[in-house]
């Protein structure tokens, strides 16, 4: 007597029948593709031992559901791409999501390289400086006006040039009577303190602190003898040839301010009306 040959699965007999071994154990054919059959993503079938099954990212397919979901053509041989969890093909994929360069106006294939920035899509070999007109790749650029340049270009074409060291001013700096500086060469005559965020004034084209200018040439207030900057002190009253701060600008008796009122020189006082007709 013969010994039997069963299906591991099911015991029945595979004398005269077709199977499949798997880890060289013999199934009968319904039962290897009930238990190691893969399902199709597309109709939810069982992929059967003898029909031809295509894999993508995970997923199985029969051939024939191995389709565009927008135009239903097969992918079997044609470039595909996936979007959500459909397949599409490259034509429907460039028609219906792919961006357009706005350079060329020509469609950004998919897998092609590409540079984005502020809503906008390139070609990898469209996106070049408007200086030299050499694609920027993954290099640094400056947009300005609507334009792009690489570094190289906006430093020696466009951008501002300091007026201490004459060399490009890329970001940051500071302006003063149209006039721009690096914060570090904006520094006091003087000095040579940084003026950037700093209170300062200028004498002719030089920028001075503002205790080297009250030094050098800030005039003195006839009240207390101190510089009159401008700085903190308000407005500042000028008689002749005598500046005082608004506060010093009082009475040399009563000290009544007379800011706003009547006053009388006398040499080198000043009062109001009253101590005037006093005398």
């Amino acid at each position: 007597m013969s010994d039997r040959f069963d299906c591991k699965n099911c015991d029945e007999s595979l004398y005269g029948r077709k199977y499949i071994q798997v880890e060289e154990k013999p199934h009968c054919i319904p039962c290897y593709d009930r238990l190691y059959a893969n399902t199709c993503q597309q109709c939810k079938e069982i992929i059967g031992h003898n029909a031809k099954e295509l894999f993508y990212e995970n997923r199985h397919y029969h051939e024939h559901c191995f389709r565009c979901f927008r135009c239903d053509r097969s992918l079997a041989d044609e470039p595909f791409t996936s979007q959500d969890d459909g397949l599409v093909c490259s034509d429907c994929y460039c028609n219906e999501f792919s961006s357009k360069c706005v350079a060329c106006d020509k469609t950004v294939m998919p897998g092609s390289k590409m540079l984005e920035y502020d809503g906008a899509t390139w070609h990898e070999d469209c996106f070049v400086c408007h200086g030299c007109e050499k694609p920027i790749g993954a290099e640094a650029f400056i947009p300005d006006s609507n334009n792009y340049y690489c570094v190289p270009c906006y430093e020696g074409r466009v951008a501002p040039q300091c007026s201490h060291c004459k060399k490009a001013l890329t970001k940051g700096g500071v302006t003063y009577k149209d006039k721009v500086w690096h914060k570090e060469c904006f520094f006091c005559t003087g000095c040579k303190a940084l003026l950037a965020g700093q209170p300062f004034t200028s004498q002719g084209e030089s920028p001075y602190c503002v205790k080297c200018f009250s030094s050098l040439y800030a005039k003195k207030c006839a009240g207390c003898n101190t510089a009159i900057t401008g700085f903190g002190d308000g407005k500042y009253i000028s008689f002749e040839d005598r500046q005082w701060h608004q506060p010093c600008f009082k009475c040399s008796r009563c000290s009544v301010s007379l800011v706003g009122s009547g006053f009388f020189p006398d040499r080198d006082q000043i009062l109001c009306t009253d101590c005037n007709n006093d005398d």
